[in-house]
């Protein structure tokens, strides 16, 4: 990818898009297309390929997606499959009949079965059952993977996907009910503290273990990835550590200074017990993560507090 390519990022607007978006500025790109959803809507077949054939982007970065936590999963498996996997296709066969030489998919670690082996590599993906809880989102993901990976084996076109894992940091989604699970824990221990709540009851048993990586550090990973000349066609993006949801949980509480006690409920699901990325093969390009957990809290806890949803 070269400074004077004329770049589309799909879901700029979104946590990730923006974060891509600026990574790409500060890194020289200025030649960058985007669309609001009003503007464009992905899951319409032809208002995409009319969109690929007026612009003619040399890359197109697919960042747009309908996303949510285990609440929103299990309530809208329908939409969630429907609307990500109409992305995914009309993106990337739209990118190839208008002549884009390179298409970036990002995807998500949910994408690897239930058990996989710890830390998961690149390899296990479909070799067991995926978690139900978000198996609708998984698969059109993994939908959007292959299109890149066989696309690329076909017609020789450079089409590749990174896999992040769990995501945080500016621009988050900080919804009650629809949001994932670390900006909804800095939403609930913000408004415990405020108001004076004794306690906080987070969902399972808070034993599942989990990674996070802030999304400016993935935004860079994004960037190693499109610079390669030859990159794999998947990569996983991560930081190769995880800890257990009550202990992130404690962390963010700390963080936003709340001091009540923190109780679990196991009658709500765990979802997958664990979560972590092999990302060896990522550092192998030369990338690392540059944010350590607490600093990044601190700076998605600080873009909460400015956000609309902090009333």
């Amino acid at each position: 990818m070269k400074p004077s390519d004329k770049i589309y990022v799909a879901g700029h607007r979104g946590m990730v898009g923006s974060a891509i978006v600026r990574c790409l500025r500060q890194a020289g790109y200025e030649h960058i297309i985007t669309r609001t959803h009003a503007e464009l809507d992905l899951t319409r077949q032809a208002e995409v390929e009319a969109f690929y054939t007026a612009e003619k982007p040399d890359v197109a970065i697919i960042a747009a997606a309908r996303v949510g936590g285990i609440h929103a999963n299990s309530t809208y498996p329908a939409q969630f499959i429907y609307d990500n996997l109409a992305i995914a296709q009309n993106t990337i066969d739209g990118a190839y009949r208008a002549g884009v030489a390179r298409v970036f998919f990002l995807g998500s670690s949910c994408i690897y079965p239930k058990h996989a082996p710890q830390p998961m590599p690149e390899s296990c993906l479909l070799t067991s059952e995926l978690e139900p809880t978000n198996e609708a989102y998984a698969i059109a993901k993994i939908a959007g993977l292959k299109l890149c990976q066989h696309y690329r084996t076909q017609y020789g076109v450079c089409y590749h996907s990174a896999m992040p894992t769990n995501l945080y940091g500016p621009g988050d989604n900080y919804h009650p009910e629809n949001s994932h699970v670390l900006p909804a824990l800095i939403r609930r221990f913000h408004e415990a503290k405020a108001q004076q709540l004794p306690s906080v009851t987070i969902w399972g048993t808070g034993t599942p273990r989990r990674e996070f990586l802030h999304v400016d550090d993935l935004a860079s990973a994004c960037l190693v990835l499109l610079q390669a000349e030859n990159p794999p066609h998947w990569a996983n993006v991560g930081t190769g550590e995880d800890l257990q949801i009550r202990e992130l949980a404690a962390l963010v509480a700390d963080v936003v200074g709340y001091t009540g006690e923190i109780l679990t409920d196991p009658s709500k699901p765990d979802g997958t017990p664990q979560k972590l990325l092999d990302v060896s093969l990522l550092k192998s390009l030369g990338w690392k993560p540059q944010l350590d957990l607490r600093e990044g809290i601190l700076n998605a806890y600080n873009d909460f507090k400015q956000s609309e949803y902090r009333h």
